[in-house]
């Protein structure tokens, strides 16, 4: 089911709690969400629905992803970008990002999994784990 964007910045910068079983549904109306907005907006994380679980999903290289209580375990090659935030008014805004991350995060049946991304794909991923942290841009 697409959700509603919130966009008060006061329950966005609050830190999410971990997922579980039970927010799969949650995890599922994201991935809707996600793809009604897909024109403008290439990764979400619950907190832009919502819901204060460790839930994002993300283009990766044209494919929907989903993880659940993502953690980026080693990071490298930092640099400056700006981003834009579709919770958030206003225009993009400057950021530090790293160009090669690895993820540590649970897939839908709850499986452990440790994966590298770079680029693009590396810095989606880091601006909506920011988001489960309650870090706005």
């Amino acid at each position: 089911m697409v959700r509603e964007l919130i966009h008060d910045p006061i329950f966005l910068a609050r830190k999410s709690a971990p997922a579980e079983k039970a927010d799969l549904e949650t995890a599922r109306d994201l991935l809707d969400t996600l793809a009604a907005h897909r024109d403008s907006c290439v990764g979400m994380a619950a907190n832009m629905i919502g819901v204060c679980k460790r839930i994002i999903v993300f283009d990766n290289e044209g494919t929907p992803m989903l993880m659940l209580n993502p953690e980026i375990v080693k990071a490298g090659e930092e640099y400056e970008t700006e981003e834009g935030c579709l919770s958030l008014l206003g225009g993009p805004r400057k950021t530090k990002r790293y160009r090669k991350i690895k993820v540590k995060y649970q897939n839908e049946k709850f499986e452990t999994r440790l994966k590298s991304f770079s680029g693009w794909t590396a810095q989606i991923i880091q601006h909506e784990i920011d988001h489960c942290n309650g870090i706005l841009i």
